[in-house]
């Protein structure tokens, strides 16, 4: 099979579409024939070599992608040869074939296109876990997302309406902020020309956001712990504006808040497989219904991966980069 290798860290130019050897399922696990996949901001960071995958994944970016199964290992039950799938992975969708524990595995959704249900699970299984499993946002309550027009912005905004909850978003053009109202987000600030802490707290009455969603890290965590209400959760689920910020304990004190800080690629397989059993039940229903969708900003052929990344690199787009297998 083909897939995106690595030789050396670098630019987008260091992706290298390559002949290697097919992958072999082992036990509880299935092969997937890729039909397509979706550019994550963590295969920007293994490409520079900053994000290594675990132990015992496959080398080759992707954490995840959609397709067939064409051979299951020993002990998989439920998922049958010819069955099409998206996939939460440690790595390998860059590839025309890849291992899937089974318990990682998705149906596709009603009325899906397979190439397209290659930009869910990443996002439902980050936006679930995060705002849902960890900071049990509610119906009625604020949730601010950062990076709103993201794939994960769009996936947060579509999930925490669903469940009743005010959306508020950051993103830095008036497209991308139309679109997050597009898809029902509430509070729309535009985060080059104004204060989002000021922003919440003018749209809020002055009691704060809930939950909030960060990407950013270090350089928002002091107005984080300031935009949030009395009770809030801040999860972390990047880094985008660095790793190491200082902490103002005694405001968490006085809110009675909390911090939270995640990542999906390294967690055991159980954790993993209770994630996606989670998504499964409570997202998919809402996709089936066509009350979420995923969004898709555009579609490359796998091989012109370095082309993807410096789309993400840019920050131009709205939702997911896909890359289709040939």
């Amino acid at each position: 099979m083909y897939a995106i290798t690595i030789p050396e860290p670098g630019g987008p130019e260091a992706l290298v579409w390559d002949e290697v050897p097919d992958p072999v399922p082992g036990e509880g696990e299935v092969l997937v024939e890729v039909v397509a996949s979706a550019v994550n901001r963590a295969d920007l960071m293994q490409r520079q070599g900053f994000y290594a995958p675990p132990p015992g994944a496959s080398p080759y970016p992707g954490l995840e992608c959609a397709g067939r199964v064409v051979e299951s290992g020993p002990g998989v039950s439920g998922w049958a040869v010819g069955d099409e799938v998206c996939a939460l992975l440690a790595g390998g969708g860059y590839a025309g074939k890849v291992v899937v524990p089974a318990g990682q595995l998705l149906p596709v959704p009603e009325g899906v296109d397979l190439k397209r249900a290659a930009a869910l699970p990443e996002v439902a299984c980050t936006v679930w876990s995060n705002v849902f499993m960890i900071s049990h946002l509610r119906p009625g309550e604020t949730l601010l997302v950062h990076g709103g027009s993201s794939g994960i912005g769009t996936m947060a905004i579509q999930l925490a309406k669903a469940v009743g909850a005010k959306v508020a978003v950051t993103a830095g053009t008036k497209e991308k902020l139309d679109f997050c109202a597009e898809l029902g987000a509430d509070i729309l600030i535009n985060y080059r020309e104004q204060d989002f802490v000021e922003e919440i707290e003018r749209a809020t009455d002055g009691a704060g956001a809930d939950v909030i969603l960060d990407n950013m890290g270090a350089k928002y965590l002091d107005r984080n712990v300031r935009a949030l209400a009395v009770n809030g959760r801040l999860a972390i689920i990047g880094l985008q504006g660095g790793a190491k910020g200082e902490l103002n304990i005694g405001a968490l004190l006085t809110k009675r808040a909390a911090v939270s800080a995640t990542s999906l690629r390294a967690r055991p397989l159980g954790e993993k497989a209770a994630i996606v059993a989670a998504v499964r039940e409570h997202v998919w229903p809402l996709i089936d219904s066509g009350h979420v969708r995923p969004v898709v900003d555009r579609e490359l052929p796998m091989s012109e991966a370095a082309a993807a990344h410096r789309i993400l690199e840019e920050s131009g787009h709205i939702g997911k980069v896909l890359l289709i297998a040939p």
